[in-house]
């Protein structure tokens, strides 16, 4: 497992995107052991793998809040094929935005059809946080960011920062 580098705004590889994943190789299965192993050391909850440069439809998830234990979830082609009309409000972060975040407001609850890492169907209705992050993660793979969802005066101050930021690191 490596630990890749993570894709930063103002990067316009974050709007790409992503491609379906079609049939389960070992090199997805190499993109996902990696996407954990990025995710929990940066440390964050979720990651399409856009975030790393790889413009397939996958996202890995771990929610879990318990120190010690993990509960990883992969989620593969990932559609959203109900969303309730109730709402939350959440405080979103993105490893592609580093130390930026805003309140995003989404449906409470989501159905989710993907396949898992063996290529089989699957259905799971999501609440709360795993349904935020869920919403979150599959923007990343149409290429849409959290900041998307906020003001235009907020997102247009993000993205002066991160170009200026950018800029700097390249001179």
């Amino acid at each position: 497992m490596t630990i890749r580098q993570l894709v930063i705004l103002p990067d316009p590889v974050l709007r790409r995107i992503s491609d379906p994943v079609g049939p389960i190789t070992g090199e997805i299965r190499t993109l996902v052991a990696d996407m954990f192993e990025t995710m929990y050391d940066a440390p964050g909850v979720g990651l399409a793998a856009i975030q790393v440069g790889v413009p397939k439809r996958v996202v890995t998830i771990d929610t879990s809040k318990e120190e010690g234990v993990r509960k990883p979830q992969v989620f593969i082609d990932p559609e959203i094929v109900w969303s309730s009309e109730e709402k939350r409000v959440y405080d979103e972060g993105c490893l592609s935005i580093p130390d930026y975040y805003g309140e995003v407001e989404r449906p409470d609850r989501v159905r989710v059809k993907f396949r898992d890492l063996d290529g089989r169907e699957q259905e799971i209705e999501a609440d709360g946080l795993l349904a935020t992050c869920i919403q979150h993660e599959i923007d990343h793979l149409n290429g849409v960011l959290f900041i998307d969802h906020l003001s235009k005066l907020k997102r247009d101050r993000v993205l002066k920062k991160f170009a200026k930021a950018a800029k700097r690191d390249a001179a």
